[in-house]
């Protein structure tokens, strides 16, 4: 008897072993039959729309001119990084500029306006006397221009057609600094503001008031893309005194270091939208 109950325990493991295998069996086919969804990868368009943070000179950018806007790094310590970052975007863009076969032409940054919406006579209102970019928000002058769209009721709408202006990227380049968190009566002069580093022209322009920004930080855009919707953000720009405008400001790299350049006549002969 205890030889037969020890047969039959052995039977007993057999079989427990058996339908294991069995079961292991009819998952793994069952797993296998199952469409697994495909691995998405991040294109890289031409039209941009890639990852933040992509672009880390993009982001070391952001965070310096953030720094020296707000008034919260030593001025000269300010220049030597701003050196660094500028040395470091030209080679990021050297080796990576998926727009290098695009056409380096030149768009109004204002759809559906003409040269006519630059303020003052044949570009007077641009002043740069008194104007240093490490100054921050307290720089004196006003090297740029400010494009005035038809909006009477102060609403960041076109009078004629009832619909937000888009803003367009000017010309080629990569989107290197985006605020868009601006709060009504905050000191800050530019409001949602954006800049886009142009590495055939070394330069750096600058997008201000905007109401809606379209583009991320590291995204590269092309002549005529939209970019943002004019607004009224900014300190000064959101008064009632003040029209409805972009406030566009052109910055050219020598030796490492920004200066303002007037663009007027660029600007005047750009191809319009």
């Amino acid at each position: 008897m205890k030889k037969q109950r020890t047969t039959n325990k052995r039977g007993l493991t057999g079989t427990g072993l058996i339908l294991t295998i069995s079961l292991i069996s009819i998952f793994l086919a069952t797993a296998a039959s199952i469409d697994l969804p495909p691995v998405t990868q991040v294109p890289a368009t031409l039209s941009g729309h890639l990852p933040e943070l992509l672009c880390s000179p993009c982001e070391a950018f952001h965070n310096l001119n953030t720094q020296i806007l707000n008034g919260r790094i030593d001025k000269n310590e300010a220049v030597v990084r701003f050196k660094t970052v500028m040395r470091d975007l030209k080679i990021f863009t050297e080796k990576a500029d998926p727009l290098r076969t695009v056409s380096g032409r030149c768009v109004f940054p204002l759809q559906g306006y003409a040269p006519a919406a630059i303020g003052g006579k044949n570009g007077s209102g641009y002043i740069a006397l008194g104007y240093d970019y490490f100054d921050g928000k307290n720089h004196g002058g006003h090297p740029a221009h400010d494009l005035f769209i038809r909006d009477s009721n102060q609403d960041s709408r076109d009078d004629v057609t009832g619909e937000p202006v888009s803003v367009l990227a000017m010309e080629y380049g990569l989107v290197v600094s985006v605020k868009n968190a601006w709060e009504k009566n905050s000191r800050l002069r530019g409001g949602h503001y954006l800049w886009i580093y142009n590495p055939r022209d070394n330069s750096l322009t600058y997008y201000a008031h905007n109401d809606t920004i379209v583009v991320r930080n590291g995204e590269w855009v092309k002549p005529g893309q939209p970019i943002a919707t004019v607004g009224r953000t900014g300190y000064n720009a959101s008064q009632k005194r003040s029209p409805t405008h972009l406030h566009l400001m052109h910055l050219k790299i020598e030796n490492g270091l920004p200066r303002p350049e007037n663009r007027f006549s660029k600007l005047s002969s750009c191809t319009r939208h």
